[in-house]
């Protein structure tokens, strides 16, 4: 088979529904390349900026992955799943009547920092070779070791009765529901992420990004070069 020789980078808007190995699929067809890959995992139920190379591009790849990132998430409170966020199954509920918006800020606060963290289950994470989630649809837990990350800032976009917003600046490699499960453990409750979008990763904004169906439209017009 022939393929086209592009070599570059898109930041694309990824939809919620699809997978980021899938993206990169449907980018790898539209362009007809033989290398591609994106530098960072978003779950179905996430969009947002993701980096998509090409050609000698993937090379690049590290340099990507390691930046810092910021998000934007809604969570709800008083309901906990097994995988984070709404794509799992229900395993416990419990009160949030107690928690206000000042309970909320300071239980934010005190994520501010380096931190551990444990990777979730429900992650792209390789153990031993097996990606983590693979073996949780498997009803496996294993144990994770703890990883340091840093927590640059946590803001508290909106607070209702059932749920809130904030917007976090993250070091690499944070696990966005671990932190919303580890909040609500914080507050005394139960939380479940309903809404993840990443907005930003090192200097690239999702306000740049392009719509899946645009780059199927126009192609090599939104592929970026920057030097090695």
């Amino acid at each position: 088979m022939q393929y086209n020789d592009f070599s570059g980078l898109l930041l694309v808007n990824k939809p919620i529904g699809i997978t980021s190995f899938k993206l990169v699929h449907i980018i790898k067809k539209i362009f007809n390349v033989k290398k591609a890959g994106h530098c960072g995992t978003l779950d179905p139920l996430a969009s947002g900026l993701m980096i998509v190379l090409l050609g000698k591009y993937t090379k690049l790849q590290d340099r990507f992955m390691k930046q810092d990132k910021v998000y934007y998430t809604e969570i709800k409170l008083g309901l906990k799943t097994d995988s984070g966020d709404l794509d799992g199954k229900v395993i416990s509920q419990s009160d949030y009547s107690h928690v206000t918006k000042d309970l909320i800020e300071q239980a934010c606060e005190s994520f501010i920092g380096k931190i551990s963290q444990i990777p979730p289950m429900y992650s792209a994470l390789k153990v031993n070779g097996k990606k983590l989630y693979e073996l949780a649809r498997k009803g496996i837990t294993i144990e994770r070791k703890p990883r340091e990350i840093t927590i640059y800032n946590i803001d508290l976009i909106d607070y209702q009765k059932d749920f809130f917003s904030i917007r976090i600046k993250c070091s690499s490699g944070t696990y966005i529901r671990t932190l919303a499960e580890d909040i609500g453990t914080k507050l005394n409750t139960d939380t479940v992420i309903t809404k993840l979008i990443r907005e930003e990763i090192g200097n690239y904004k999702l306000s740049d990004a392009t719509d899946i169906e645009k780059i199927k439209e126009t192609g090599s017009e939104y592929l970026q070069k920057i030097d090695f």
